[in-house]
């Protein structure tokens, strides 16, 4: 629990800010007595600082015994708490390792708390995403879609419009990319700073339990009650090929767009896969996809992965391989271009040898945490991921969870996308503030910003009958088309599916899938719907404004066919109304 300023009573002078506790706050024991001292003792000028009392756990976070801790501090970053040992005794609370989105995150929530916080940037901040992921290719995206609308004669037509051809400016993509990414690293460091988060600079490595150094010298060592890992992810490349970054490539070099080849290869048909594929056919590639299953974007639902390959790749200069791998890569060098040797996925047997100007692999990404200083403290990756419960609390290679120790993001692989990594941080320090949490990984959504988007949430179908064989339930199936809305229509959109799949015995949704316009806006419904654990008959209910794209989802519920039996007649039904 946290009692908050809005909490608390406050009568103004005009020059001081007099705090005592409302009479409507309940507070019991230790909580009470601290703020009844405060209340008489301690009066504030107006440009003093703001004041936060955090229900902090005595001693082990599993005592109920609590107490109110006060945390004062005039840049809004507090001082260590006394839950625990002394003071002195640490330099921080918390001290988190990697300036990504999920640190970023981590971080302004642990000052929200009141918690004294510090945040290690070994690189530049922001991390993959801000800087050589989602922020920029969303830039470049949003170059693709507005070339793909221009380049459409028939569908401008349409709208009794004309264009003449269009064209771009290759430096100027890539500075619009460029330079949303310094904007949002700005930000992000503004955030922080202007919350007195401490920005220590340098690669951290833990040194033994609670203890870090960062950057070069040994000096550079602090402590915290609590750490957090969050070094997130890098490229990963498989064995045999060699990227140069002029003609090989990963994700990181494409997003610079110091090209734009005649034929470039990409190697994957995942997200990163596909949504590059977006771009550089676009302005003007053409692409051939080299997919070692037997499906392109195998990630996603089948229905879906079908519709896409209709919509994102049959009618676009791409062609595929499937049920392949890229066995050797070779850089163009001396007049010869890039050569891709490919191999049968299953039998390994010589398949067929490409040569392109480019090649982009796009295989995934693998965590970074190499040099973390793991072995000191007896934690032994898997893969490179660092094993972790389901509260992000470390285990050792014993099977033991290391006290004050937790990772979240790409480096632990539960989920590689920048929102979980963020999810994942807000619930360790509600942990630390004396909240048990757990996150729901089913409840968050994933999005692929092609043109038009996909985005999912939950299980895909085939996965849902698997947990409906194992756990002895039914699962039902219902879909509407993006034809079926007017607004789409009205963008001469109509291309998409929305698909729902749920338990028609107790309405509880297990996934939502989508393809279509805002495909990546729409699904948050859904998400917030299964957080939450509405079932359909309940949100079926909601009413959703006319014409939009968002009731896609509102047909989905009311297309559903829920057998839950129909509660007793008692009071009516009321809508809350606004005071």
């Amino acid at each position: 629990m946290l009692a908050s300023v809005s909490s608390i009573s406050t009568v103004h002078s005009s020059r001081f800010s007099v705090i005592s506790p409302d009479s409507s706050l309940r507070l019991g024991g230790a909580r009470k007595d601290a703020v009844g001292r405060l209340s008489e003792s301690l009066i504030w000028k107006r440009e003093c600082p703001w004041i936060r009392i955090n229900s902090r756990k005595y001693g082990s976070r599993r005592r109920s015994s609590s107490f109110a801790v006060l945390s004062v501090s005039g840049n809004g970053n507090g001082s260590p708490t006394t839950s625990g040992p002394r003071v002195a005794d640490y330099d921080y609370d918390l001290i988190i390792i990697g300036a990504g989105v999920g640190g970023h995150g981590a971080a302004l929530h642990a000052v929200e708390k009141g918690l004294k916080t510090a945040i290690i940037e070994g690189d530049v901040m922001g991390g993959t995403c801000v800087n050589r992921g989602c922020v920029p290719s969303k830039a470049l995206l949003a170059v693709s879609g507005r070339m793909r609308e221009l380049q459409n004669e028939h569908h401008l037509k349409t709208f009794g419009l004309q264009v003449e051809a269009a064209g771009y400016d290759r430096q100027a993509v890539a500075n619009h990319a460029s330079n949303l990414a310094s904007k949002i690293r700005s930000n992000l460091t503004n955030s922080l700073k202007a919350l007195g988060v401490d920005i220590l600079s340098g690669f951290g490595t833990i040194l033994g339990p609670q203890k870090v150094k960062y950057g070069k010298s040994s000096e550079s060592v602090v402590t915290a009650r609590d750490i957090i890992i969050a070094t997130g992810s890098v490229p990963f490349v498989p064995r045999g090929i060699e990227v140069d970054g002029k003609t090989v490539i990963t994700s990181d070099h494409a997003l610079k767009l110091e090209s734009v080849p005649d034929w470039i290869a990409i190697v994957g048909s995942g997200y990163i896969g596909l949504e590059f594929s977006d771009v550089y056919t676009a302005l003007g590639s053409e692409v051939t996809f080299i997919e070692a299953l037997d499906q392109l974007m195998p990630g996603f639902d089948p229905e879906i992965g079908k519709l896409a390959q209709r919509v994102l790749i049959n009618p676009r200069n791409i062609d595929y391989y499937t049920g392949v791998f890229a066995s050797k890569v070779t850089p163009a060098k001396d007049g010869k271009p890039v050569t891709i040797e490919l191999i049968d996925a299953k039998t390994k047997e010589p398949k067929d040898v490409l040569e392109v100007d480019a090649a982009l692999i796009a295989t995934g990404r693998a965590p970074f945490t190499e040099g973390l200083g793991l072995e000191n403290i007896n934690v032994v990756t898997q893969r490179g991921f660092v094993p972790i419960d389901d509260r992000m609390r470390v285990i050792d290679a014993d099977g033991n969870m290391v006290p004050h120790l937790y990772c979240i993001g790409d480096a632990n692989g539960k989920m590689m996308l920048a929102h979980a990594a963020s999810a994942q941080g807000i619930s360790v320090v509600e942990q630390l503030t004396g909240k048990d949490h757990v996150l729901n990984h089913l409840s968050i959504p994933a999005a692929c910003f092609t043109h038009p988007e996909i985005s999912m949430v939950g299980l895909t179908e085939p996965q849902a009958r698997e947990k409906g064989e194992k756990e002895g339930f039914e699962i039902s199936v219902a879909k509407t088309s993006f034809k079926a809305n007017t607004k789409a229509l009205a963008e001469n959109e109509g291309e998409g599916l929305a698909k729902l799949i749920y338990r028609p015995d107790t309405g509880e949704i297990l996934g939502v899938h989508i393809l279509g316009l805002h495909a990546a806006d729409l699904i948050h419904e859904a998400s917030n719907a299964i957080a939450l654990g509405t079932p359909i008959q309940d949100i079926k209910f909601a009413v959703h404004a006319h014409p939009t794209l968002s009731e896609v989802l509102d047909e989905l519920y009311k297309l559903a066919k829920v057998h839950v039996k129909a509660k007793s007649a008692g009071a009516p039904v009321r809508e809350p109304v606004a005071a």
